[in-house]
């Protein structure tokens, strides 16, 4: 057998390149102060329309699948991140979290949500208790904000200060 028959091509099909470009981009991303890749996310979410389950899922096994350390056990903050930056880039965008594990062991986590459920997430998310979300509001995209404000790209987590305050609820 000859490895072409045995395992895919590394960057085979429509999505390879733009992934691996997503995957990169997430690990940069993921330096930065979370205040500033919030800020940062927003603008990448407006204009888009909400992911479903389905498309985001598919997004996320394939980054999982292109990256061993986004697919790691400590991987979660640049594999949601990629998985939000691919999605963006077919014109859709999941709900982007980040927060904390709300069971033993506590511990920050960093998730990606669509239709109102966790995407590949081993618990509920009743388990999951977000700190910052980065949504598409709809019917909101042609909003206007100034400065560098989340006008129309950002929704928040609930009851509270909302996100990226530092606080929580």
């Amino acid at each position: 057998m000859t490895t072409e028959m045995t395992m895919p091509r590394r960057g085979a099909g429509a999505g390879g390149t733009r992934l691996r470009a997503a995957i990169a981009a997430a690990f940069v991303l993921a330096r930065l102060k979370p205040g500033r890749l919030r800020r940062v996310l927003a603008r990448c979410a407006r204009g888009a329309r909400p992911a479903s389950y389905a498309e985001t899922l598919e997004v996320l096994e394939a980054v999982t699948a292109t990256s061993r350390r986004c697919a790691s056990r400590y991987g979660c903050l640049p594999r949601s991140v990629a998985v939000a930056l691919a999605c963006r880039m077919s014109g859709v965008w999941p709900d982007w979290c980040a927060g904390v594990w709300a069971t033993p062991p506590f511990s920050p986590h960093a998730w990606v949500l669509a239709e109102g459920r966790a995407v590949g997430e081993q618990a509920e998310a009743a388990d999951l208790r977000p700190l910052m979300v980065v949504t598409v509001r709809e019917g909101v995209q042609g909003e206007r904000g100034g400065g560098d404000d989340d006008g129309g790209g950002t929704g928040g987590s609930g009851p509270g200060p909302g996100p990226g305050t530092g606080q929580t609820a």
